[in-house]
């Protein structure tokens, strides 16, 4: 048995199933109508504005390219995109729980409708993905992660995610991703199949056992005529 697949199967867990993501969604909801809350960031703010601040300085792409934020749960990164005057946002998730919270969030935040835009999807579903055309930036954070936890077929699945990113990114384009459950060469390792490694962007780090790690990876990767 391959190390790849005793870590899938170690790693499976709820987190990987709509079924948690609508619950959870349902709830910040809920919060975000009695409180104003409009719930977690994840992997923390900071890990959120070193990637905007990369797309919107060290990119090379107009403000009017589009961008792409899959699993985009409460939407937060585009909005912050939107305010920095990025006008051709897309974010898409399989729970329309987050969805909703993503929609009620952009409108009290009175972003132009033009800029910003919410919809349902799958990106593992290869009919889905084909009618939402090409982007200059694909984003994930988390997304990958989950796919990876999933009960059911995780390594399947996530051999259709790196096909469906990829066809998603535009040549010359960009794919960033940031995860927690995968190290800097383990993703490298993976996306590297389809994708030229362009920069790994700096991330907060521990040391422990006299090694020192990093709490979450960000690494950005192009899309590169072969």
């Amino acid at each position: 048995m391959s190390q790849e697949i005793q870590k899938d199967q170690i790693n499976n867990s709820e987190l990987g199933t709509k079924e948690f993501w609508d619950r959870s969604y349902s709830l910040e909801i809920q919060n975000y109508k009695n409180h104003g809350d409009v719930g977690e960031i994840w992997f923390n703010e900071y890990s959120q504005v070193r990637v905007i601040k990369w797309i919107k300085n060290s990119s090379g792409l107009s403000q009017e390219k589009r961008i792409l934020d899959i699993g985009c749960g409460n939407g937060m990164m585009l909005v912050e995109l939107a305010k920095e005057g990025f006008q051709n946002l897309l974010g898409v998730d399989y729970s329309q729980q987050a969805i909703d919270l993503a929609r009620s969030i952009a409108k009290d935040q009175k972003l132009n409708s033009m800029r910003i835009e919410y919809q349902p999807l799958d990106i593992l579903v290869t009919e889905e993905v084909d009618k939402l055309g090409k982007f200059g930036i694909t984003h994930d954070k988390g997304t990958y992660d989950a796919i990876c936890m999933c009960p059911e077929n995780p390594t399947t699945k996530r051999e259709k995610y790196l096909e469906n990113i990829y066809n998603l990114t535009e040549d010359g384009g960009f794919f960033i991703i940031t995860s927690c459950n995968w190290t800097e060469d383990e993703l490298k390792e993976t996306f590297s199949k389809k994708f030229q490694l362009k920069l790994v962007l700096p991330t907060a780090t521990f040391k422990f056992g006299g090694k020192i790690g990093n709490v979450v990876t960000t690494i950005v990767f192009q899309k590169t005529l072969k």
